[in-house]
């Protein structure tokens, strides 16, 4: 089940948030535990157990973690099981196809034996939960956050379904307080329903629809340069729209039910750097990745080699995080090494000087660069679509050669991805002060979206296969 789907916003939302207000208080959070088991057991009922084990296992791991502290002890072997157990289900589940995959390759040149092994499916929303139990037993064990008390709020954290296959990673010591004591007004409510809807319509009429270009020019073989552009321009907005957009909604649906979910994007496109690029796309990732893998690493504590191949180890398994494919080990390690570059030049651009309009543009187009390897089925398809952006001989003035169909709805919604990104303030920012001609224009927008998912077949998230 999806968030912008018929079943969902005229079913189970409804159906939820009407069993959600009626239960008891003290209930709330099973009532919310229950219904996210339903949502994810909505695409496969199985791996509502997979979910469990993980739930079950950190949950009894942090409390043994305690009961060790309180007998002397550190309780290490604790989260070195968690640790082991949920990145051992992760490591099959997302990466044994890869590995298989890329055996078969390595022996194909040899006449090697060819590894005819049965497909892994990818649960969705695996990497995210996963994250999300592993950060709860480390934080214990750090002494940062205190253990849970009563298990059915574990379960509601776990398995919150507005966050629960997208993100963003909610850490326990950030909600904690929210499990079992939160406020419900009409006001939250209200401005939770106006984040929902805006989410929405980004990712209904700003991503699908450029993201129909972007698919046109990922399958096409002979693109001119300008189609290229056109293309990865197209995928940069519908990525941004399509994840921003559900992190919109994820917190817009935490609000109606009385949470203050972290938020996970902050006009990420007007960076002026890299680093600062990663300060604000996907911040609830990029808090993890620092805290329990660089931080854990040695961080910068350990010379200035030592932080360079930190940095770099990180993002390629950052971009490991991302999908089992090589194009996002070169886009973690391309991400990676303009970070080392950028610590070089004292964390900032190498095009520093440059006024700062300039540097947000050439941001954007080094973070355009990289969506190549993101997007791109294998390695070959990204250096073939790479050659094309700068390929200059390629006809990039000669209409006759474009090939990518471009309507005037096309150029609306890239206009209106631009004016969001560039101009518009953040969708926290217009949910709080919930102006009455922007709050008219987005019931029209809502309107919108929701009448073209009725043209709709299927309207996936992107980062459900993540």
């Amino acid at each position: 089940m999806v968030f912008a789907s018929g079943i969902f916003l005229y079913l189970f939302l409804p159906l939820f948030l009407l069993f959600y207000y009626a239960s008891p208080r003290r209930w709330r959070s099973a009532t919310i535990a229950v219904a996210s088991y339903v949502f994810y057991a909505w695409w496969r009922p199985d791996f509502v157990v997979l979910m469990w084990i993980s739930t079950g296992l950190d949950y009894h791991c942090a409390q043994a973690i305690v009961r060790d502290r309180a007998a002397g002890q550190r309780g290490r072997r604790w989260v070195v099981l968690s640790v082991a157990v949920n990145l051992g289900l992760l490591a099959y589940f997302k990466y044994f196809n890869f590995a298989v995959d890329t055996l078969n390759h390595i022996f194909l040149p040899f006449d090697g034996p060819v590894l005819e092994l049965g497909k892994v499916i990818l649960p969705v929303g695996i990497s995210f939960y996963t994250f999300q139990t592993l950060s709860y037993t480390i934080d214990v064990y750090r002494g940062v956050a205190k253990p849970v008390k009563v298990f059915r709020d574990f379960m509601c954290y776990v398995a919150m379904f507005p966050q629960l296959v997208a993100g963003p990673i909610v850490r326990y010591n950030s909600i904690a307080d929210q499990l079992h004591d939160r406020r419900h007004t009409l006001d939250k409510f209200y401005r939770g329903v106006l984040a929902f809807q805006t989410g929405l319509a980004k990712k209904i009429l700003i991503a699908d629809v450029l993201g129909n270009v972007a698919d046109e020019a990922f399958a096409n073989p002979a693109l001119s340069t300008f189609d290229a552009w056109v293309g990865i321009l197209a995928y940069s907005f519908q990525i941004y729209f399509d994840f921003s957009g559900y992190s919109d909604m994820a917190i817009g649906l935490g609000l109606m039910m009385g949470f203050r979910l972290p938020i996970n994007f902050n006009q990420p496109y007007r960076s002026v750097s890299i680093t600062d690029f990663w300060r604000r796309w996907h911040i609830s990732l990029s808090r993890f990745l620092r805290d329990y893998l660089y931080i854990s690493l040695g961080g910068n504590r350990k010379g200035t080699l030592r932080t360079y191949l930190n940095l770099s180890v990180t993002m390629l398994l950052g971009g490991l995080w991302h999908g089992a494919n090589w194009t996002f080990v070169v886009w973690g390690g391309y991400q990676g090494f303009w970070l080392v570059l950028e610590r070089l030049c004292g964390k900032q651009a190498v095009y520093g000087w440059a006024p700062k309009p300039l540097r947000i543009a050439l941001t954007f187009v080094v973070v355009m660069i990289g969506w190549v390897f993101f997007r791109a089925a294998d390695l070959s398809s990204a250096l073939h679509f790479l050659s094309s952006l700068f390929d200059f001989s390629s006809g990039a003035g000669d209409t006759t050669q474009h090939v990518l169909t471009l309507r005037p709805i096309h150029l609306l919604a890239a206009v209106a991805g631009a004016a969001v990104v560039w101009l518009f303030p953040t969708t926290q920012q217009l949910v709080a002060r919930a102006r009455p001609a922007w709050v008219l224009s987005l019931q029209v927008a809502f309107l919108l979206a929701v009448l073209q998912l009725h043209y709709e077949d299927h309207v996936p998230f992107l980062y459900f296969q993540f």
